[in-house]
């Protein structure tokens, strides 16, 4: 790495310290916002904003251009216990950089910023570029990416910014929680009296675990099918003649959310309610060129199971960034400040490739 190479990774380590040690939970970003205003202004680049969400375009931007976005999140979910550290104090240990944030998706979000950057006033792209530091993704708000929806939908595509690896996700399934209801009849459990909503509901779980889907994404696999909550009973000697449970379904593009929603709904028991349709599952073309671009640089793609800022995405997109899933909304949170070098490297070849 050369002393200007240095100087930059340096003034993005320090940005993401300066993020990390302001909380920036969902709903609650305007801290974090106003970190990344203030380092645009520093840099003299233009900017817009709408509640917490702020953008930018590359400094010869040309209607007449096609357009990439680079997004990723301002956001965090509040620390869990467990934490030996402050999570709101960067600190840097044996070359990992710990604090909240820090993993998800603080390294991306800086990593792309850095690399808008160094293409922000070359007047010889093919491409505009617009950077997007956007609020509530990790709660799928709807003050966070849709607020900008005009801005990300005239794009060509986007490169979203998440912990992976610096594999490339092109595809990411999407996610429909569903309210179940199972309604029995009340008796006194010593007679054989009621129907019980509890075994009732049981015939249900049992289904949601074995059914299988026919129709499976060579990318991402099948529809996952979750039940991860359940509720029943006021009392242990009362027959309970309702009972709840919440299931997790992960959606691929094989089926809309009405075709799984009507297969469930002719299997089960309960009165079944979506809350939300919206987290849509996304893939992308193969032969398209940000992937072909991936592949070129021998970086390996893959099927996330995770959700992110692509549901709400309306446009082809793909999801990549520094540091790792299984670190993310855990205990001690970091990145290796290796992660973040890569991350800066990778992401600037990736464009360089089709810019």
């Amino acid at each position: 790495m050369t002393k200007i190479q240095d100087d930059i990774q340096v003034q993005f380590i320090e940005l993401l310290q300066k993020l990390i040690g302001v909380s920036s939970f969902s709903k609650e970003e305007d801290k974090a916002a106003d970190v990344i205003r203030k380092f645009l202004k520093s840099k003299k680049i233009p900017f817009e904003t709408k509640l917490n969400n702020t953008w930018a375009k590359n400094k010869h931007y040309n209607f007449l251009k096609p357009t990439i976005l680079l997004n990723s999140h301002i956001d965090t979910v509040k620390p869990v216990s467990g934490w030996n550290k402050d999570p709101f104090n960067a600190t840097v240990e044996e070359n990992k950089l710990y604090g909240l944030g820090s993993n998800d998706a603080g390294a991306a979000l800086i990593s792309l910023l850095a690399t808008f950057l160094h293409f922000y006033d070359k007047d010889d792209l093919k491409y505009n570029i617009i950077f997007a530091a956007t609020s509530e993704e990790e709660i799928s708000g709807k003050n966070g990416i849709e607020q900008i929806e005009e801005i990300t939908s005239s794009c060509e595509f986007a490169i979203v910014g998440e912990p992976t690896e610096m594999k490339m996700a092109i595809a990411e399934k999407g996610l429909m929680v569903l309210d179940a209801e199972v309604k029995g009849k009340a008796g006194h459990a010593a007679r054989n009296d009621g129907l019980n909503a509890i075994y009732l509901a049981m015939v249900d779980v049992q289904w949601f675990q074995n059914y299988q889907f026919k129709k499976i994404n060579p990318t991402l696999g099948p529809v996952k099918l979750t039940v991860s909550m359940i509720h029943a009973g006021t009392q242990h000697n009362v027959v309970p003649d309702v009972c709840k449970y919440t299931v997790d379904v992960r959606t691929i593009p094989e089926y809309s959310t009405d075709q799984i929603l009507e297969i469930i709904r002719d299997n089960v028991k309960a009165d079944i309610k979506a809350r939300s349709t919206r987290l849509q599952p996304s893939q992308i073309d193969k032969e398209h060129m940000i992937v072909k671009a991936a592949e070129k640089l021998g970086i390996e793609t893959f099927g996330s199971s995770t959700l992110s800022d692509q549901a709400l995405l309306k446009i082809p997109s793909v999801k990549i960034g520094p540091g790792k899933s299984e670190r993310s909304h855990t205990a001690d949170e970091f990145i290796y400040l290796q992660e973040i070098e890569d991350g800066l490297t990778i992401y600037r070849k990736l464009l360089e490739q089709v810019l």
